[in-house]
């Protein structure tokens, strides 16, 4: 019995992670790299290096259909939402142990010596 095992390697183009750019986002940044690589060639020198590297990363963007920057804001959003949601949990239950303390005062009878409007001798 022979096993035919294929190794793949994943280039940065061919890497399994999720699309998070998609339709006119992802063609705006394939047309945007385009035009950036372009103005950096024809520019030349050091800042037509920086647009070429800027337009670099929007192809890359584009071809994969992955940005990390967005990646990150939006695991900071869900991080947001999530304590938003813990933070209105906290305060309905604070709510209800408010209303409770209050129910339990209105019911509650005091009798005896009232020690801070007179004192034990």
């Amino acid at each position: 019995m022979s096993q035919n095992k294929t190794l793949t390697l994943a280039t940065p183009f061919q890497s399994k992670t999720e699309h998070n750019v998609q339709g006119w986002e992802r063609a705006g940044s394939l047309a945007t790299g385009v035009v950036m690589v372009g103005k950096g060639l024809r520019r030349g020198g050091f800042f037509g290096l920086i647009q070429i590297a800027i337009g670099g990363v929007a192809l890359a963007r584009g071809i994969t259909g992955h940005s990390s920057a967005k990646s990150l804001i939006e695991r900071g959003r869900r991080d947001l939402d999530q304590i938003r949601s813990k933070i209105e949990r906290t305060g309905e239950e604070l709510s209800v142990l408010k209303a409770n303390a209050q129910a339990a005062t209105h019911s509650a009878t005091v009798t005896g010596n009232d020690s801070l409007k007179s004192p034990k001798a």
